[in-house]
């Protein structure tokens, strides 16, 4: 599946005209990006689904949501993610900076720019350190940035449903101001 602005847009558009309650659409899309933010990266779509179908939440828009991080966004995301979660964890701040995490961001992208040979030589050294050094301070970090996420996206998703749904009733309003079909609609024998 390609990933881009033009798709993620066509999809959030469609999440704000399904026909559900607002409050459901927007629970939907903070637990998708609550899920997109987390560490387990390939799997958030099956995560988005399993989320949706236990709390009963819209899938469309859960799935949607856990799509909001996209490819391009990941290294920031979680390199912010790990290095606010050693920040949380040691108490010292010092070490926690935006240089820090776009230095952090630049070293994860030429790792997936290196050739096939020079990643399969660091492979071990970085699932070592990946599973027994980072694994905790990520895990601690995506929780509070995608909780903090998740709880942003379900007040903004939620005005924005209801915006919609205003817009719509005023372009097309069920009944006109006298309680009957709008003038113009009416049929003539």
């Amino acid at each position: 599946m390609m990933f881009s602005w033009r798709r993620l847009r066509e999809r959030a558009t469609l999440v704000l005209h399904l026909d559900e309650e607002p409050s459901r659409l927007a629970a939907g899309m903070a637990a998708g990006v609550f899920i997109g933010v987390t560490p387990f990266y390939g799997l958030h779509t099956l995560l988005a689904l399993a989320a949706a179908y236990v709390f009963r939440l819209n899938k469309a828009a859960t799935i949607t949501g856990a799509w909001l991080n996209l490819p391009w966004f990941a290294p920031f995301v979680y390199g912010f993610s790990l290095r606010f979660g050693e920040a949380v964890l040691t108490g010292d701040w010092s070490g926690f900076s935006l240089a820090s995490v776009h230095g952090l961001a630049e070293s994860a992208g030429a790792y997936l720019r290196a050739g096939p040979r020079e990643t399969a030589d660091n492979l071990w050294q970085l699932v070592w350190s990946m599973l027994f050094v980072a694994s905790k301070p990520l895990f601690v970090g995506t929780t509070i940035v995608g909780f903090v996420l998740a709880v942003a996206a379900y007040f903004i998703t939620l005005e924005a449903v209801r915006d919609v749904r205003r817009l719509r009733a005023r372009i097309h309003p069920i009944h006109g101001p006298s309680g009957g079909p709008p003038r113009g609609t009416e049929r003539t024998p």
